[in-house]
């Protein structure tokens, strides 16, 4: 045999190798994006129809029935043995279980964490509510700045606190109404400690996306926060930069809202917030 027809040998083998693994992940492209427009588009109990989905994906009937095959198989989807419309299959479930089972937000707001850090050159914090107060779970600040006097495992009230706020915005109306039933203390003499006051401020922080701590914990300290959302879009957490009002300015505020706003967000999507 000799070289030139061994060479060629071994393009055709390695081609038709390099083809097929692009086929197959082609393949699996296509079949992901089926699931997820039967996640996203398929009603409560009804689902989708083959011809449905053929149109919607610009796909034939025969592609879409081989790439739903395996789907199906593995219970990621579901075909309605009386009309052939496809659901979510409980297999779905259980994968979005184990999400949540091993989903950690500390780890998964860590990088975000520290690039809003980076990127605003100020102390980032997360924390979590816990019914009537936010408890700090993690700060990221940049070294030699300003250190900020919270602690990771602290707890501070929802009334007075940018990150407090920004989940209470979201809580329904007997939930705020029993945060000011318990009483607004004063912190400062910024703080707001009228009921009617607090509702307005928190109305403006669902229209804009943020909530600012404008003094109202520390008498020299600026916080801006966003609410994050977890997999049922109930606002069960908040990340928040805070500095010194010198460096805070109040222009600054404004600034700051949407890049922690997106922060948040960005987080809330990975904790399964279709929001």
């Amino acid at each position: 045999m000799t070289f030139v027809v061994r060479c060629t040998i071994m393009w055709r083998v390695t081609y038709k190798q390099d083809v097929s693994g692009r086929n197959q992940s082609a393949s699996l492209r296509r079949g992901l994006a089926l699931l997820e427009y039967i996640r996203d588009h398929a009603g409560a109990g009804q689902g989708l129809s083959l011809t449905r989905l053929a149109d919607a994906t610009g796909l034939s009937k025969s592609a879409v029935l081989r790439l739903t095959t395996p789907l199906v198989e593995l219970n990621l989807l579901a075909r309605d043995r009386k009309n052939g419309a496809y659901r979510l299959g409980h297999g779905a479930l259980h994968l979005g279980q184990a999400y949540l089972a091993t989903f950690d937000l500390r780890t998964v707001a860590a990088e975000e964490s520290y690039r809003l850090m980076c990127e605003v050159r100020e102390t980032v914090h997360l924390v979590v509510y816990e019914a009537p107060h936010v408890v700090y779970i993690d700060k990221v600040e940049q070294e030699p700045m300003v250190r900020m006097g919270s602690r990771i495992g602290s707890r501070a009230p929802v009334h007075c606190t940018a990150v407090g706020k920004a989940i209470l915005a979201w809580q329904g109306d007997e939930v705020i109404g029993d945060v000011v039933a318990a009483g607004l203390p004063g912190r400062t003499e910024w703080t707001i400690t009228d009921g009617d006051r607090l509702r307005l401020e928190l109305a403006r922080i669902r229209q804009r996306g943020y909530s600012v701590d404008d003094r109202e914990n520390e008498p020299e300290v600026r916080c801006v926060a966003a609410p994050i959302f977890d997999h049922t879009d109930a606002a069960t957490a908040a990340l928040s930069i805070s500095g010194l009002t010198s460096r805070i300015t109040a222009a600054r505020v404004r600034e700051l809202g949407p890049l922690v706003a997106n922060a948040a967000l960005r987080i809330s999507r990975e904790h399964g917030s279709t929001r």
